[in-house]
């Protein structure tokens, strides 16, 4: 299975530890392709014939962010305003995504703890997710359970390379 992580960190090679960790074992995996899309379009124009033509050779599309503010960060949500057109990933005549996976890779900086109903912020991880869960419903891609890495302020090196282990054999799956 060919897979494409589309990697959203507005500071990657600076102030991510997890997310890079996380990208680095990706990209290190056969069958795997990594793009760093805040390198790739540092002012925001995407080109949206390369990256269609990227997600058309993939099987499997991940979105790997880190979670801002109950959501992503913002070229992502431009990746999907101007990538998903109509035509081509939805519509009568938009299959893209069919018969592909789709699946989400997310950091928070608080603790698992925090994500439930009793926690601080009341919603758990899944339910923050939907909108992207949605998303592969209306792209018709078959949604995959996401990977998350939590509490990534303060994660150990120990806890780290436990969880880069973990992502490996995700995007293995």
């Amino acid at each position: 299975m060919k897979t494409l992580v589309l990697v959203f960190h507005p500071s990657l090679n600076g102030q991510s530890n997890v997310n890079a960790a996380l990208a680095k074992a990706a990209g290190a995996l056969d069958n795997v392709t990594v793009r760093d899309e805040y390198a790739l379009y540092p002012d925001g124009k995407i080109d949206v014939k390369a990256e269609q033509a990227a997600v058309d050779a993939a099987d499997r599309v991940v979105f790997q962010f880190p979670l801002y503010w109950f959501s992503s960060p913002a070229l992502l949500k431009q990746w999907e305003d101007d990538v998903l057109e109509h035509g081509w990933a939805y519509g009568s005549e938009g299959h893209a995504f069919e018969g592909k996976e789709f699946a989400v890779a997310v950091s928070t900086g608080s603790p698992e703890s925090k994500y439930q109903p009793e926690g601080d912020n009341k919603f758990t991880i899944d339910e923050v997710l939907v909108p992207f869960q949605g998303t592969a419903n209306h792209i018709n891609a078959t949604w995959v359970k996401p990977f998350v890495t939590f509490g990534s302020f303060g994660i150990s090196d120990e806890a780290l390379a436990k969880q880069v282990e973990a992502y490996k054999a995700f995007l293995a799956k």
